[in-house]
């Protein structure tokens, strides 16, 4: 999320802690794909949290 859709979202009615989980979440799935690519499997991070463990 850009700093203009933040503060956009802001604007509407969102409060401080509905856009900060929002973000959170964004970004997590970013990272989660990230670690799904097929160049990164070698490193099992991606497996090795689903398993909750690291």
């Amino acid at each position: 999320m850009q700093d203009k859709e933040i503060i956009q979202k802001w604007k509407e009615g969102l409060s401080k802690e509905q856009l900060a989980k929002q973000y959170k979440r964004q970004y997590n799935m970013q990272i989660k794909i990230i670690r799904a690519e097929v160049r990164n499997r070698h490193s099992r991070t991606f497996y090795n949290e689903q398993r909750g463990s690291k």
